[in-house]
């Protein structure tokens, strides 16, 4: 067993290993919320310029905000950095080191954060903090400037604790002391993405200078991206299988799949690494792919996380292999969200949907249900709430849809169709839990959360629907329905 560091890497031979040297690096970019996403997406196309001899001037320093992003940095930390990531397919593994990672600034360390977002040689600052971590008001969907958190900033400008609050004071200091602004790169998986920060940032501003939020609109710039690589939670397992089939001993290592995307506007004035040379996509307008990847796959996860969920299957691939769930997938798929998914440049939808099932299919990954399930509350709104939104708008049948969310409901009540206890999974789930117990009884109850549902909670056919479709799965259970839906039998007569 090899525990894994620099002075390890040479002894290592059953992953691959960096070509370049720590010390050729040179740090280009902040990157907030170093998670396994992140250390299996942007770094991994950022190895893989820098193993092709190129962009040494871009490595990344490490930035948090959480209490848990101490314990990450404490893991690196003790590793130099390093992380292994293992690729899996269903039929071949295979693990690479990377080193991207020079450093990881304390989280908590106001200044020492301010001091290197100031830094003349950082020209980009990215960002993987989670749907949830954009302070986006649910009901609006716009920035919430009255979040605690934002007030907070705003009064202690000198010393914040947002990433947000950081970002603009960085910004603050480089523009008086005449230093070009940095890129901020969103590379959450969120509409607009590019948007949306852009949005609060300046509007964190706005309520210390309206000047000083004109000045970000016009100064700074904010790059929509669409990202991609299905990405597992670390558990023991993964320790495990890494220490097993590659006799390594890495604290916090990343299992993902294979295949990964990157679609990237191409707004970066202050200077960007060449990772078209990698595979990264540039182009003029990223929504319709973001479009595509967030109606279909992050939809297509969401449309089998509550099903599968209150079947008590634990691993996606599970869910894949089980007829009904797999069925009802490519149903509402097939019907509800791909037609009304805008085209996309070289793109089939169908092809698309077919590369999905595909990848949540495999087994190797050990992606869980619960993992699809975690957040509903910020991940309903924006995976499933519109496509339900576009087809009541245009009067067309959503019964898939509104299933969906009455599973969701279901799940929320808190146990399984076996009476198993499901544990918490959601920053709202005390209320979600009421409401759903609520809902029981009185299905409207669960339309009621105008911040999650907005103007489809008050779509006649939407509210119909759900209506059927929650009283249905409490009447027959989930099994029933599923096949009740698949034979077009909804709602019960």
């Amino acid at each position: 067993m090899t525990k894994l560091s620099l002075s390890s890497l040479s002894s290592i031979t059953s992953a691959a290993t960096p070509s370049y040297d720590r010390e050729t690096q040179s740090p280009g970019i902040v990157h907030f919320g170093v998670g396994n996403f992140h250390r299996a997406h942007q770094a991994v196309y950022l190895d893989a310029l820098f193993n092709s001899g190129e962009g040494h001037d871009w490595a990344i320093v490490g930035a948090g905000v959480r209490e848990a992003d101490e314990a990450m940095r404490q893991k690196l930390m003790a590793q130099d950095w390093l992380t292994t990531v293992v690729e899996q397919e269903a039929d071949a593994s295979s693990a690479r080191i990377t080193g991207v990672m020079v450093d990881y600034l304390k989280p908590g360390d106001s200044q020492a954060v301010i001091a290197k977002l100031a830094d003349p040689a950082i020209r980009i600052v990215s960002l993987t903090i989670t749907e949830g971590g954009y302070y986006i008001d649910p009901a609006s969907q716009r920035f919430d400037p009255n979040h605690a958190d934002i007030q907070y900033d705003a009064a202690h400008f000198d010393a914040p604790k947002t990433a947000f609050g950081l970002i603009l004071a960085g910004l603050v200091r480089r523009r008086d002391a005449g230093i070009e602004p940095f890129t901020v790169m969103s590379c959450d998986n969120i509409p607009g993405n590019g948007h949306v920060t852009e949005n609060a940032v300046a509007g964190l501003a706005a309520l210390i200078d309206p000047a000083l939020a004109e000045w970000v609109k016009s100064s700074v710039a904010f790059p929509n991206g669409m990202v991609d690589r299905i990405t597992p939670a670390t558990s023991d397992r993964e320790k495990t299988l890494l220490a097993e089939q590659f006799g390594i001993d890495d604290a916090w290592p990343v299992f993902c799949e294979n295949f990964k995307q990157w679609v990237l506007e191409d707004n970066f004035p202050a200077g960007r690494p060449a990772l078209e040379k990698v595979g990264v996509q540039f182009v003029d307008d990223v929504a319709p792919y973001e479009h595509m990847k967030i109606r279909i796959l992050n939809g297509g996860h969401a449309t089998i996380a509550y099903p599968a969920g209150l079947l008590d299957i634990h691993f996606v691939h599970e869910a894949m292999e089980h007829p009904l769930v797999s069925a009802f997938l490519k149903k509402v798929e097939s019907e509800e969200i791909i037609p009304i998914v805008p085209p996309v440049p070289d793109t089939d939808l169908n092809d698309y949907f077919a590369l999905c099932e595909r990848r949540f299919a495999n087994p190797k990954i050990g992606d869980t249900i619960r993992r699809l399930a975690l957040d509903g509350s910020n991940r309903q709104p924006k995976f499933i709430v519109p496509s339900a939104l576009d087809r009541a708008n245009a009067n067309s049948p959503l019964t898939g849809l509104a299933l969906v969310a009455a599973f969701w409901c279901r799940y929320c009540y808190g146990t399984t169709e076996s009476g198993a206890q499901i544990a918490p999974n959601d920053p709202s789930w005390d209320r979600l839990t009421a409401q759903a117990k609520r809902a029981k009884d009185d299905p409207a109850a669960w339309l009621e959360m105008t911040d999650i549902y907005g103007e489809l909670a008050k779509n006649p056919s939407f509210a119909e629907a759900f209506s059927q479709a929650l009283t249905t799965i409490w009447q027959i259970g989930t099994t029933a329905t599923l096949e009740r839906y698949l034979a077009d039998a909804l709602p019960l007569r």
